[in-house]
This record gives C-alpha cells, sequence and structure tokens, in this order.
C-alpha cells in the first residue's frame, strides 16, 4: 500500500488526502494550526470545483450548503444605476453544474469529516521536507517527524515545500488591495437573495452572494497600499469611511455587518512556475499556485490538483515518480495560467490604469450577460472533470 504524508488540511490537503484513500492509499494528513479555524467567511466554488467535490462522494453534502445562485448583475456603486443584469441558467447549462457560494467553515468542515476530523494531526508545523531512494520524510517543529512514499505539500501561500521543490524562496507579490469580507442575512435592500450583486466605482468593488441559511457571504475591495495597520473591531468603520458616499444597498450592508466577525485580508499572489515536483515531494494548491481571488478559482483549482493526483496515480500505480511528474505535466499550464487571468481581471477591476477600467465600466451598461458567462465558462472548462471542448 502506498503511504501519503499530506502537509496541510485546507481544501487542497483534504481533497487530496479523501482522492488517494479512494484508490487504496494510507493518507496521513497533518495541519499545522491546534485547531479548525479557516481564513475567510466563504468561497465561490464554481462548476469545476463542484464537480472534483462530486467526485469525492460529497455531491449530496455540497448542494446542501451551496447558496441558490440564479443571477447577476453589476451596480455603479455610487449612484445605484443597474448597469446590467442577467441570468446564470445558461452558464450552468453550458457547463452541466451549478455554481455554489459556501461558507468556508462549513466546507472545510465538511470535508474533515468525510476524512475523519480525530484522524487529522493538528499542531504540526513543517519546518524541513526532504526527497529520499525510497521515501519522503518531513520534520515538525514539536521534534516529531514523519515519511512516506509520497510528501504532498499542501501548505498555503507561504508554504515552506514550495521553497524545497523549486530550490529557492519565492515572493508573493502584492496586487494593491484589500478585503474584507464576511456573512451577514440576506437582505432584500442589498441585492436579491438568488442573485450575486457586485457595487463597482472608483476601482472598488463591493459583492453578495447567497450561502446556505439564508445568509449572504459579502466582501468590499479597496485598493490600499501594502501593510497598513489594522486594528480587529474596526473595520465597520473603516468601511463606512470609505463608502459613505456610496449608494443604499451598500451603505445598508456596512449597517449589517458585525465588526467582530469581518475578515480583512491583503491580497497576493506569485508568478506562476512549472516545477511542482522534485522526487517524491509535491506542490498542491496555494503552494502551487497562489492567486488573486479575482475569478474564483483559488479552491477551484486546487479541488482539481487533487482530482488529477488521483488520475496521475491510477495511470502509474506502481511508479510514484511517473506518476507525480504525470501530475504535473496535467496541471502546471492551466493553474498557471488562471493565476495570470485573476491577475488581469484584479488590474481591471481595481484601476490600476483608470482608463481601462472606466472602459469596462462603460461595456458593463451594454452587456447583456453573454461575454462574462463566457469567461466565467472559460475559466470552469479545461481541468481533469470538464475538459475542454
Amino acid at each position: 500500500m502506498v503511504k501519503a504524508v499530506i502537509i496541510g488540511a485546507g481544501m487542497g490537503g483534504t481533497s487530496a488526502a479523501l482522492a488517494l484513500r479512494h484508490i487504496g492509499f494510507d493518507v496521513e494528513i497533518y495541519e499545522q494550526v491546534r485547531e479548525n479555524k479557516p481564513v475567510g467567511a466563504a468561497i465561490s466554488v464554481w462548476s469545476n470545483g463542484v464537480k472534483c467535490l462530486n467526485h469525492l462522494g460529497l455531491e449530496a453534502q455540497t448542494a446542501k450548503l451551496g447558496g441558490t445562485m440564479n443571477s447577476m448583475s453589476y451596480i455603479n456603486g455610487l449612484s445605484g444605476e443597474v448597469m446590467c443584469r442577467f441570468s446564470m441558467l445558461p452558464l450552468i447549462e453550458a457547463v452541466g453544474q451549478r455554481p455554489y457560494p459556501i461558507a468556508r467553515a462549513e466546507l472545510q468542515l465538511m470535508l474533515m469529516e468525510k476524512f475523519g476530523v480525530d484522524e487529522i494531526q493538528f499542531g504540526k508545523k513543517m519546518t524541513a521536507v526532504a526527497d529520499g531512494a525510497d521515501a519522503a520524510s518531513v520534520r515538525f517543529a514539536d521534534g516529531s517527524s514523519a515519511s512516506g512514499d509520497i510528501v504532498i505539500c499542501a501548505d498555503g501561500a507561504k508554504s515552506v515545500g514550495r521553497d524545497y521543490v523549486l530550490g529557492r524562496s519565492t515572493q508573493r507579490r502584492y496586487a494593491g488591495y484589500v478585503n474584507f469580507n464576511g456573512l451577514v442575512a440576506v437582505d432584500e435592500a442589498v441585492g436579491p437573495a438568488t442573485e450575486w450583486t457586485t457595487y463597482v466605482g472608483e476601482g472598488k468593488r463591493v459583492s453578495v452572494m447567497p450561502v446556505a441559511g439564508n445568509r449572504f457571504y459579502f466582501f468590499f475591495d479597496t485598493p490600499e497600499p501594502e501593510g497598513l495597520v489594522f486594528e480587529p473591531g474596526t473595520a465597520k468603520e473603516i468601511l463606512a469611511a470609505k463608502f459613505a458616499h456610496w449608494t443604499g444597498g451598500v451603505r445598508a450592508l456596512i449597517e449589517a455587518i458585525d465588526p467582530a466577525a469581518v475578515n480583512r485580508v491583503e491580497i497576493f499572489d506569485v508568478d506562476p512556475f512549472d516545477t511542482w515536483v522534485r522526487g517524491r515531494v509535491a506542490l498542491l494548491g496555494d503552494a502551487a499556485h497562489n492567486t488573486t481571488p479575482d475569478i474564483g478559482q483559488g479552491g477551484c483549482s486546487a479541488m482539481e490538483d487533487a482530482v488529477a493526483l488521483q488520475f496521475a496515480f491510477q495511470d502509474h500505480p506502481n511508479d510514484p515518480h511517473a506518476a507525480l511528474l504525470a501530475y504535473q505535466a496535467a496541471r502546471t499550464e492551466r493553474a498557471g495560467e488562471l493565476v495570470l487571468r485573476a491577475r488581469k481581471r484584479s488590474d481591471v477591476t481595481h484601476a490600476m490604469d483608470p482608463a481601462v477600467t472606466q472602459a469596462w465600466y462603460d461595456k458593463l451598461r451594454e452587456e447583456d450577460g453573454s461575454s462574462i458567462l463566457r469567461g466565467i465558462a472559460d475559466n470552469i472548462m479545461g481541468g481533469p472533470l470538464t475538459p475542454s471542448p
């Protein structure tokens, strides 16, 4: 039996654990945090990610946790003008699966419970990883170690595994904006209960998406310098000041949020790279393709990694080196392309070139939904369960 050591119990790590266990692997998960506390309020699980969860045997649970998103709209954040509104049903029909915004903690718990929460070893911070002739090994900050036929480093955006695999340190690139996010009760004054509503203006973005439990996942994007001091609990007053002149729906959203339950995240990404494997050690998820959230594909791409890893070992069941190289060949181009698409969208949304952003605003007023849905479909298609036409 092949033994896999997985570093990181996030969406990518737990998905990979489930995928490998399904084909008979002995799987161990090590996670540095001492308890399950996901960062961020929710996640957009687009149709490619949902298909991965379905593949892992979580179809019914995923549908139960997901919000119903039947339409999209863009609204002028300052005037309240509806720039465009359209149905998402053509997208759902084209790709064969409804997308689901899902509360992050609930998605994470679903994956952990499927694997077995009691089987995850928490409080294990990896300090070093090494390839070997017959096994790969990991050392942890508490002095303990682990080894397996393969080690999958799903250890996040600040990955220790990445530096080992590449043989160098990598610099994360600040995308130029901060994201405030959280959950609130659905309020029709902010947006329809089954719509993804996005307010835009001044290079800022305010958005709400429905999740299960009659809640909106919300986020505010605001261009800011990197490294500003932030006092926890002050998000509401910060947002009230930044968006005081915006339309009533945005102000109603700010009024509804609990300042103690708002996350503030500086947004970074990493330039794509093609080396994900060093011997028996491989990267997965943010460790391999840290991206901005601007096209909603970060978590979906990590789940695609997990399925591609499973497929690679099914094709090369007795050769870990060949399997990991097949996994790398299957994933690097697509994942890197999604990072660059998200970066491009981020720059347009957040007015890195104000003229380009104004042209986008103008185009939104003429939009019938077809080009936006086509762009989303292009992001969805191309993974292991959503092959391109």
